[in-house]
């Protein structure tokens, strides 16, 4: 697949979600995106409300663990709404899908969407390095049962690992265009990133995305 780099760069979500982001981190972020043409930012929903015009703003919901409770997803998720949020990327009970409580995961996730209603758009974290192919199909059928917008590969946060392009062609598969797919976590080089898009990706989070664009010069 050839793309060129601004239509790479309108795939991403320029992201920041350390622990330690400060305001001005986050402000340097934004002034980044814009002069990289992406397409969204995504930062800690504690960081809002931000002035990111041109650009999407994604927050994350019940990150990194997913074990919050799911009324406080909801209510994060709706909170960030309200403050500015056109898209959130919540964060499954990992623990739920690896027992195979898919029941669980399904409400986790009708939770969150009720929570925004239609007002914008929902990203289900799965941890697929963390997950068995069986449950990765399963817990994106939930999803998208759930009426979520996209599946999300990884938080980056998780001792299990990111993106894979194997997950991510799985994902795929099971959404069947449905839903969109978005390949994050330690995605660092352009051939990874394009590695990813082939595979079926339709977003891509990044920290490093200067690093991956640069490759299309």
């Amino acid at each position: 697949m050839t793309l060129t780099r601004a239509a790479l760069a309108q795939m991403v979500d320029h992201t920041l979600l350390k622990p330690e982001a400060t305001t001005a981190d986050v402000a340097a972020l934004i002034e980044e995106g814009r002069e990289l043409g992406v397409l969204a930012v995504c930062v800690s929903p504690s960081m809002l409300p931000i002035h990111a015009e041109g650009m999407l703003t994604a927050v994350v919901a019940g990150f990194p663990s997913g074990k919050h409770h799911s009324l406080i997803k909801g209510s994060e998720a709706r909170l960030a709404v309200q403050q500015g949020a056109d898209e959130v990327d919540m964060v499954i009970d990992v623990g739920a899908a690896i027992a195979g409580d898919y029941n669980a995961v399904l409400a986790d996730i009708v939770t969150v969407r009720e929570g925004i209603a239609g007002t914008a758009v929902l990203k289900v974290i799965i941890e697929s390095a963390a997950l068995s192919d069986d449950a990765i199909v399963e817990v994106c059928r939930a999803a998208e049962k759930a009426g979520a917008d996209f599946v999300k590969t990884s938080t980056g946060f998780h001792p299990a690992g990111g993106a894979s392009v194997e997950a991510v062609r799985l994902m795929a598969e099971t959404v069947g265009g449905r839903l969109g797919v978005k390949a994050s976590g330690g995605i660092r080089t352009t051939e990874a990133a394009l590695a990813m898009i082939d595979a079926g990706a339709t977003r891509l989070g990044l920290s490093g995305t200067r690093a991956v664009l640069d490759g299309l010069n």
